[in-house]
């Protein structure tokens, strides 16, 4: 059986390489891109099942370039790694807001890429086995095609809010804390700043309320019954 197809985009050339060389020995299907433009133009034409993104690019920044992607219906839902060479805080709460799925450092490891990239895809498929859709109050939660309704208004959210209030609804009532959400959302193996949940958790609360996720003070978070 094929494997999953994996683009992509990087300006620098040499390390373009280097990955398409460690991910075809992987059995992945690779297409690469040099500059985000390019990267787009692939992305629609193939719909790829991972993307990988780096950051600091010429004319159209990795966070640019994803930005695009996540407007797109047949693209949103596709799983987004950033590979940077900056550290700072405010460009990972950048691209998490993007929708980001994980950030690796320059320079990179191939080994712990390709090992993330295994860790994102298996993630992906453990969801698709859930049960596709799930009713909590007045929302309706479809895993299948990563949509909430409410009032028969539809809401598309990026990957990782979904997921994240997809298991926030399978255990509702019960409080989470932030780490058991980084775990279950994002995998123990993945490294995200402290923050992330709390902002996908304000990303929620902007498009759909703030009256179905609780804040437990020094705690973390649960879902109203």
């Amino acid at each position: 059986m094929a494997k999953e197809t994996i683009l992509i985009v990087d300006d620098e050339i040499d390390l373009l390489d280097l990955i398409e060389y460690n991910l075809q020995k992987e059995g992945y299907n690779v297409l690469k891109a040099e500059n985000g433009h390019d990267g787009i133009r692939l992305a629609r034409k193939h719909s790829p099942d991972l993307i990988i993104l780096d950051i600091m690019m010429p004319k159209m920044t990795g966070i640019e370039v994803c930005q695009v992607l996540k407007e797109d219906p047949v693209l949103k839902s596709r799983p987004v790694i950033f590979l940077t060479a900056r550290s700072d805080e405010k460009t990972e709460i950048e691209g998490l807001e993007m929708g980001a799925d994980d950030f690796l450092q320059k320079p990179i490891s191939t080994s712990k890429l390709v090992s993330r990239i295994r860790t994102v895809l298996r993630r992906i498929t453990d969801n698709d086995d859930t049960d596709p859709v799930v009713q909590a109050g007045d929302l309706v939660i479809d895993r299948g095609r990563y949509i909430v309704t409410r009032n028969d208004q539809e809401f598309q959210l990026p990957r990782k809010e979904f997921e994240l209030l997809s298991f926030l609804v399978s255990r509702k009532g019960k409080v989470l804390d932030r780490q058991t959400l980084l775990n279950e959302v994002w995998g123990n193996n993945i490294f995200v700043i402290d923050r992330t949940v709390d902002v996908h958790i304000r990303k929620i609360r902007e498009k759909l309320g703030d009256h179905y996720i609780e804040t437990v003070k020094g705690v973390g978070y649960r879902f109203k019954e």
